[in-house]
């Protein structure tokens, strides 16, 4: 097995380096590899103690620099040494600039600015927060998707997902001897998605939940039969009221993320198109 000497260079938190590089590790089993750290990287004098590093434990270099002056006497430096050194986002920046017809501002961090984006997100998991597990129907409207589905379908962990990505969303659980409040049924805006699961593999995660909880594994909660038809009643609900519907069996909580996002920017541009707007 080869050993890796992984050095990471930012200018910022170093935040999105790391996803950046451990999306592309995950891709090679059994990798060997040493990271090397280095956030907030904003002077020479800074770069120079790191390039001793470097030089101590020689590997493969990658930096999200913006300033030109450091950029250039990191790319020196690893030149001279002959260290492969990459910088992951400039093909994807070089791309907007031309997309967009202009430069980039080339201002460290500016991704971690406190901006619009940043407030209306922490804006959707307070709203999502208080809106889980069929609080507050009456604020529905206000939210961009809401989720519907049986117990243990997935519906609050896929919310705060959604929430950390921006979407204010609010989850209802589908119960055979409790009507949904009419609410759900007059929404304009939201978009409300339909979670569903196989009933076998519910049986097993509420097991599994009454275990963790030191409660009775014998009760109708876990009857596969009564389970059946609480997920046929969910499902009768969503074709009824016509609601996309995604099933979670084998999805991770990302992917039935990326599922709804992906549903909610399609009815954007669908409404766009139709020159209308959600109420």
């Amino acid at each position: 097995m080869t050993l890796l000497h992984l050095h990471l260079l930012s200018d910022s938190t170093g935040e999105t380096l790391e996803m950046i590089a451990k999306a592309a590790l995950a891709q090679f089993d059994d990798a060997e590899v040493i990271r090397h750290f280095w956030p907030m990287v904003r002077s020479l004098q800074h770069l120079d103690r790191i390039v001793e590093d470097l030089a101590a434990n020689p590997g493969l270099v990658l930096y999200t620099l913006v300033n030109e002056e450091t950029r250039r006497r990191l790319e020196e430096r690893c030149h001279a040494m002959g260290l492969p050194h990459v910088a992951p986002l400039d093909s994807v920046t070089l791309a907007l600039e031309d997309r967009l017809g202009q430069q980039a501002k080339g201002r460290p961090g500016r991704q971690h600015m406190m901006d619009e984006a940043y407030f209306a997100r922490v804006d959707a998991i307070q709203f999502t927060i208080a809106h889980d597990d069929g609080v507050a129907p009456e604020d529905w409207e206000q939210a961009d998707i809401v989720l519907a589905g049986v117990s243990r379908s997935s519906k609050t962990p896929t919310s705060i997902y959604l929430a950390n990505r921006g979407y204010k969303v609010g989850n209802i659980p589908l119960v055979m001897e409790s009507p949904p409040p009419a609410e759900l049924f007059g929404l304009k805006g939201p978009m409300v998605v339909g979670l569903t699961t196989a009933p076998r593999r519910l049986v097993e995660i509420r097991r599994n939940r009454l275990l963790s909880l030191n409660e009775k594994t014998e009760t109708a909660y876990v009857d596969e039969e009564r389970v059946e038809q609480e997920v046929a009643f969910a499902r009768r609900i969503f074709s009824d009221n016509g609601w996309p519907v995604i099933d979670v069996t084998r999805r991770s909580i990302e992917e039935t993320a990326a599922a709804v996002m992906k549903l909610y920017a399609e009815r954007r541009l669908r409404l766009a198109a139709e020159g209308s707007k959600p109420a």
